[in-house]
């Protein structure tokens, strides 16, 4: 095989092994975002995602079955509140992700 068809084949097979939790729009966003800021609270999720409560909430359910996020309830000045935070798996999953896109989009250029 040559070179430039190995190296197509790389890039097929990253755009397969693409984390499908992950690439949802939503999710993605969530987790861009909470990959910089290593946790945030809900509204604060919301107000910058723009999703609806429900579709947050969905969304943050799967994200926390992926073992991506943890979900922390509380109180914060007597109020309810609850935290979101990045695991490490979450952590690792969005550089992997990035990686598996960046080397698609420079393949296909």
């Amino acid at each position: 095989m040559t070179q430039q068809r190995q190296t197509g084949h790389d890039s097929l097979t990253a755009i397969i092994a693409i984390d499908r939790v992950i690439h949802i729009p939503a999710r993605l966003a969530i987790m861009a975002l909470l990959y910089v800021v290593g946790s945030a609270d809900y509204a604060f999720l919301q107000e910058q995602t723009g999703l609806t409560s429900g579709n947050l909430s969905a969304h943050l359910r799967k994200l926390y079955k992926a073992g991506y996020v943890t979900v922390e309830k509380g109180f914060y000045e007597s109020r309810p509140n609850t935290a979101v935070h990045l695991t490490e798996k979450g952590r690792r999953g969005y550089k992997g992700y990035r990686a598996n896109i960046i080397e698609v989009l420079t393949t296909y250029e």
